[in-house]
C-alpha cells in the first residue's frame, strides 16, 4: 500500500496499488472470500442511503462487508471519506483488491458539525468531486446524512440548484435529524472559487 499526503492536512488521500496478478476473479467477496446468497442467487445490497447524486457521483452512508459485493458492481475509482476515523482493514482490504483511491476529509461527527469547519475543507472535497479522474467516486459519513449531506448540497449550489432544492434534498436524507446549521452553512458556502473548475455532470437548474 502507498500512501500519499497532500501538502495540506486537510486532506489525507491513500493510494491502494494492487498488482495484477493479486487479483482474483473467482472472489465474490473481496475480505472473505464468501458469496452472499439467498436461494442460489447472489445479494447485492447497498449501503445505508445510498442514492445517485449525479453521472459517475453516488453517496452513501458507511459501507459494510455485506455491501462491497454491491459496490464491485459500480466499478468504482474513488471513495470520498468524512470521517476522521481509521479506515476499517476489511474497507482497505476492499480498496486494495479493487484498486480504489481513498480520499479522507476528516470533519468531527456532533451535533453542530460545521461551526468550525473552515470552507476550506469542503471546498476541497469538492475539488475531488468535480474531477472527473475519480470517477466513479462515492461519497459517504457514518450515516450518509450531514456531512455527506453538506458536501452534496454545496455541490447542488454549483449546479445552480436553488436554496429550497438543496435544502429538500439534504431533508430528504437527513429526516428528522436534519440540522439547521447544515442548512445555514451551505447557504453562506461561497462556490466562487470553484467556478472556474469545468463541470462534467448535470448542471441544471432546479
Amino acid at each position: 500500500m502507498k500512501i500519499e499526503k497532500a501538502g495540506s492536512e486537510i486532506c489525507r488521500t491513500i493510494q491502494v496499488v494492487v498488482e495484477e496478478e493479486e487479483r482474483s476473479p473467482e472472489i465474490k467477496n473481496p475480505v472473505t472470500g464468501e458469496e452472499a446468497e439467498r436461494g442460489g442467487e447472489e445479494l447485492f445490497v447497498p449501503p445505508l442511503n445510498f442514492a445517485v447524486v449525479d453521472n459517475g457521483v453516488f453517496r452513501s452512508g458507511f459501507p459494510d462487508i455485506a455491501n462491497f459485493t454491491f459496490l464491485q458492481t459500480l466499478g468504482l475509482r474513488s471513495i470520498l471519506y468524512l470521517c476522521p476515523e481509521p479506515y476499517p482493514e476489511p474497507n482497505t482490504e476492499f480498496l486494495k483488491v479493487n484498486g480504489i483511491r481513498l480520499f479522507q476529509f476528516g470533519i468531527e461527527g456532533c451535533k453542530e458539525p460545521f461551526v468550525n469547519i473552515p470552507d476550506d475543507t469542503i471546498r476541497e472535497a469538492l475539488k475531488v468531486v468535480l474531477d472527473v479522474r475519480n470517477h466513479p467516486l462515492l461519497i459517504h459519513c457514518k450515516r450518509g446524512k450531514h456531512r455527506t449531506g453538506c458536501v452534496v448540497g454545496c455541490l447542488r449550489k454549483l449546479q445552480k440548484w436553488c436554496l429550497s432544492s438543496v435544502f429538500d434534498e439534504y431533508q430528504r436524507f437527513a429526516a428528522a435529524k436534519a440540522r439547521v446549521s447544515d442548512q445555514r452553512f451551505m447557504e453562506l458556502f461561497d462556490t466562487s472559487s470553484l467556478k472556474h473548475l469545468p463541470m462534467s455532470f448535470s448542471c441544471s437548474k432546479r
